[in-house]
């Protein structure tokens, strides 16, 4: 029975034409940064959105944990969505291999953070206290689009203040198709952004921290640090540099699956958030393990939870789509 996976765009696998260009992907020692696949993934995307220098790395995890490291020392503090990745989904990794304390504030519905509560947030400069040195924001936030307008302001904010701005720019790409933007429109208004190239844009491992070159200099040393480096890396960064030059703009088809998804479930009754890239959240409170059993056998693979995330991808058809409404509809007569 072929599967529907919609649990993550994480599950995206290579297409073949991705595949045969990591085949042909010339290589080299990349810590000593030899691999010329590597150094032209780093280039193109550093150039791309607009900064001097980029680092690719293994993980997503891996990158904005080098961005927030690169951008605080021992006792430095951020300031963070409650629900966001750097703070909640990320093993602690900026405290435990850090020592940088996250100040985690509530989030907004539309998935900023207020600036007035940020500033509230800001500790004084007493040795009492850990030193806020960065406001670190996430785009898509559970699917939300940041608005421009936010974004700039935000840019504002932490100049005046002197904080930097980093972003978790996961799903970056979902954000600039939706706005009909040039990704660098967004990644502007920042000091470092983390890109990851394994969720929908479908490459099978990797991400990228673009910066500062003294901020990717320092990103490269800890990247040594917590075991980052990579030789022969050309294979994987050429699967990363293909998604960017073809696999951008397909992105459009996944929002439409995901607002396919959220029209079909919404007319069968069941309560679905608005949606506006490629996730779909529907509630489904108790039934929730017993959904994601019954979707199993019909080769439907969700995740259990009251609040229950769909994610749509490469990988997902529109006729896939209809099949899973089907089956909703069916669970909901049970």
């Amino acid at each position: 029975m072929p599967v529907i996976d919609l649990r993550s765009d994480t599950v995206t696998q290579p297409t073949p034409a991705m595949r045969q260009a990591m085949q042909a992907a010339p290589l080299g020692d990349d810590v000593y940064g030899e691999d010329p696949s590597v150094n032209q993934l780093q280039e193109y995307l550093a150039a791309e959105l607009g900064f001097a220098s980029a680092l690719f790395v293994p993980t997503g995890t891996m990158s904005n944990l080098l961005g927030l490291m690169a951008h605080c020392e021992r006792g430095d503090e951020y300031i963070v969505g409650q629900q966001a990745h750097t703070y909640k989904y990320e093993g602690g990794g900026a405290a435990v291999l850090g020592s940088i304390q996250p100040q985690p504030i509530d989030g907004e519905a539309d998935g900023s953070l207020d600036l007035a509560k940020v500033a509230a947030a800001i500790k004084q400069d007493d040795f009492h206290f850990a030193r806020t040195r960065l406001l670190a924001l996430e785009n898509t936030m559970q699917g939300k689009v940041l608005p421009l307008s936010y974004l700039q302001a935000a840019r504002a904010f932490t100049r005046e203040r002197g904080l930097g701005l980093h972003l978790d720019g996961a799903r970056l790409y979902n954000a600039a198709v939706k706005l009909a933007v040039p990704a660098r429109e967004i990644t502007q208004h920042f000091d470092s952004v983390s890109v990851c190239l394994s969720k929908g844009l479908g490459a099978p491992i990797g991400s990228v921290l673009c910066g500062s070159a003294e901020l990717i200099d320092k990103a490269r040393r800890l990247r040594k640090m917590v075991g980052g480096g990579m030789r022969q890396a050309g294979g994987l960064a050429a699967a990363g540099l293909y998604a960017l030059k073809h696999q951008v703009e397909r992105l459009a088809e996944d929002h439409a699956n995901a607002e396919r998804l959220a029209a079909g479930l919404t007319e069968l009754g069941y309560s679905v958030e608005p949606v506006q890239t490629n996730m779909v959240y529907v509630q489904i409170g108790d039934q929730a393990q017993a959904l994601k059993a019954f979707a199993a056998a019909r080769g439907i693979v969700l995740s259990a939870a009251p609040r229950l995330r769909m994610v749509t991808h490469l990988d997902v058809s529109s006729a896939e789509i209809d099949q899973v409404v089907a089956a909703f509809a069916e669970f909901r007569q049970n």
